[in-house]
């Protein structure tokens, strides 16, 4: 015998109506407002990260182009994840897997597909990935939250029913195309979109605060958005009662949700200790270095300022002794006629090279064999 799941009585007065409609027409254009704040989520993403990439020292026209990339990617991914996950939603339509404005997206497809075109277009132009990630995680978070916008328009992402004074009421049609049966007679459920979109800001706010008074090594803020937001996955999932595949009782997403908050986790820990063991490990070679050329910085004034030690090696009173080759060489010269006066200019000459700072006979006796 079934049994009804019921919940205490919630005055009229206090919930959360749902919006009457789902969009607009703007002429013969229908705009679906889940489309609409999916778009104005992004524009604030790349008005944010440009900002964020700036500061970094980065050029904020490449934001441009990698959202011109990276956007339909993740477009496309999200989809491809929610018609995997979720193919009992798709419409019957020859188009259904691409109505992305019914059903919607998958996140955990979107980010990936999102970050690997991402990385392909930052590569091209010699920029650093992790550090973009670092200044894209906030934004992120913030385009999830507009985002939630839409799923309230659209009467989806709704949680189990409730008495709260904030329960978001559903009307019957949404409830019987979305919900198991047992929930129909229900009215108010929670608004875990609306807890969403209150968790995604509050995190993207913790994560830039975090970025401005802790050293952070990249990309430690993407992997804490990675774990702060499948973390808070997981409590939304225990919520939800909409359609989804399950596995051992709990929902498909939860397992994932579990998945990538330990593995982001695990990341931003590796990542601090990667970036600490490589900023540490060089200054004991650069210190053996700089210790080298210290040691070597006064030796090169000593040889241009103090002529004692550079002439050194004129202490030539021996080479002095060459006159008697030269002088043999010299008595070879047809310019000279005894030999004496030719002997003593090269004497002259001698003392002369050696005060040059050149070892003074060798180099008077070259000049005298070439």
């Amino acid at each position: 015998m079934a049994t009804l799941v019921t919940a205490p009585p919630i005055s009229a007065g206090t919930h959360i109506p749902s919006p009457p409609i789902t969009g607009f027409h703007l002429g013969p254009l229908f705009i679906h407002v889940y489309a609409l704040m999916y778009l104005v989520g992004i524009a604030v993403a790349i008005a944010m990260t440009r900002r964020r990439w700036a500061a970094v020292g980065g050029n904020p026209e490449l934001v441009y182009e990698v959202a011109m990339w990276s956007v339909p990617a993740g477009i496309v991914g999200g989809r491809i994840y929610f018609d995997i996950t979720t193919p009992m939603d798709i419409p019957h339509v020859w188009y259904g897997v691409f109505a992305v404005w019914d059903g919607g997206l998958g996140i955990w497809g979107a980010i990936p597909a999102a970050v690997l075109v991402g990385w392909w277009r930052l590569r091209k132009q010699g920029a650093s990935l992790t550090l973009f990630m670092e200044a894209v995680a906030p934004a992120l978070l913030v385009a999830q939250g507009i985002g939630r916008i839409g799923n309230y328009f659209n009467k989806e992402l709704f949680g189990g029913p409730t008495s709260l004074p904030w329960g978001l009421e559903i009307p019957y049609q949404y409830r019987v195309a979305a919900i198991p049966a047992k929930y129909w007679h229900f009215a108010f459920f929670q608004p875990t979109f609306l807890y969403e979109l209150i968790w995604d800001v509050a995190l993207a706010l913790f994560l830039i605060w975090l970025g401005h008074h802790r050293k952070i090594y990249e990309p430690g803020l993407f992997a804490l958005y990675v774990t702060g937001y499948s973390a808070f996955r997981i409590f939304e999932e225990s919520l939800r009662v909409d359609s989804s595949k399950y596995f051992l009782g709990l929902r498909l997403n939860m397992y994932v949700a579990c998945v990538l908050t330990v593995l982001g986790g695990t990341w931003f820990v590796l990542a601090q200790r990667h970036k600490r063991v490589t900023t540490a490990g060089p200054p004991i070679e650069e210190t053996e270095s700089a210790d080298a050329t210290d040691a070597a910085e006064p030796a090169e004034p000593a040889r241009g300022g103090e002529p004692a030690e550079a002439a050194e090696p004129a202490e030539a009173p021996e080479p002095a002794e060459a006159p008697e080759p030269a002088e043999t060489v010299g008595a070879a010269a047809p310019a000279t006629p005894a030999g004496v006066p030719g002997a003593e200019a090269r004497d002259e000459a001698e003392p002369a090279g050696a005060a040059d700072g050149a070892p003074g006979s060798s180099g008077s006796t070259g000049e005298a064999v070439r």
